[in-house]
């Protein structure tokens, strides 16, 4: 089946569900506020800036997952879901999920952002497949490290080749939807690269490559 891969923030959301959840934390008095402000807007340049030491900004969210229970972190990612990424997830967005679900591709979510934060995004939207990067777990706790390869850059086709060996898919005829210039590795495998209300670099790169350009923002 024809594979329809969608990065997750700014493509499918209006917004980056990992930077989001930071700010959560800190209303939610959950973390210092000083520090994690400070913290998650330098992650954020970083990623923005395809600088982003995926390792380092992985040990600093997944800490928070440490110290709760699981059942008070999914509580708290209802939370979250209600207040924040609802909100965040535009109609258009949803129509062009229906229209490949329709097609009868098969839908895959592949992001950077932690399996924790994601797969209830993935659930909302109907999305079956989510490839995400992955945190450790220890006796059915969380920890602070990756578990393989992260979902970042390169590492996006790393995971999904994995991916399709173990699901018997390909490329062929495959769509991409992304905003950032940070998954050029993996639009440049498919066969239909499309750029999402694209940052500057990765639009200078649509227009080398005359990749279709499209807006999933409602307003």
């Amino acid at each position: 089946m024809t594979l329809a891969l969608f990065d997750l923030d700014n493509t499918l959301l209006s917004g980056d569900s990992d930077y989001e959840w930071g700010n959560f934390l800190v209303q939610k008095k959950l973390v210092d506020k000083v520090h994690y402000e400070q913290a998650n807007q330098k992650f954020y340049q970083d990623y923005k800036e395809g600088k982003l030491d995926i390792y380092e900004f992985s040990a600093f969210t997944f800490e928070i997952l440490t110290r709760l229970s699981n059942p008070a972190l999914d509580q708290l990612h209802q939370e979250f879901m209600a207040a924040v990424i609802l909100p965040l997830i535009g109609d258009k967005a949803r129509a062009l999920v229906e229209k490949h679900r329709a097609l009868q591709h098969t839908l895959v979510i592949i992001t950077a952002t932690n399996q924790f934060i994601t797969a209830p995004i993935a659930a909302e939207l109907g999305i079956p497949h989510l490839i995400a990067t992955q945190a450790k777990m220890v006796d059915g706790r969380y920890t602070t490290e990756i578990e393989g390869i992260p979902c970042f850059q390169a590492g996006k086709v790393q995971r999904l080749s994995v991916w399709m060996r173990e699901h018997n898919e390909n490329l062929k005829g495959s769509y991409f939807y992304s905003d950032s210039h940070n998954d050029a590795p993996l639009m440049q495998q498919v066969k239909h690269a499309i750029a999402v209300d694209p940052d500057k670099k990765l639009a200078e790169l649509a227009t080398q490559k005359n990749w279709e350009v499209i807006s999933l923002r409602d307003n």
